[in-house]
């Protein structure tokens, strides 16, 4: 059992050298896409959630 988790262990070692991390420019880029991807979607949930509460509130008069 011990010897399976040192094996683990150096098999995690062993990938985690092969990870390529992004650089400056590419991580900057990348976060703008999910804050502009994340201000999308709440900007559409939003119109939805209004439209979806005058639908329901209409209803319910």
């Amino acid at each position: 059992m011990i010897e399976k988790i040192k094996e683990f262990f150096k098999e995690v070692k062993i990938e985690a050298k092969k990870v390529v991390y992004p650089n400056r420019d590419e991580l900057i880029g990348s976060t703008w896409v999910v804050i502009i991807t994340v201000l999308l979607v709440a900007v559409f949930l939003g119109i939805i959630d209004r439209g979806l509460s005058k639908v329901v509130s209409g209803l319910l008069r």
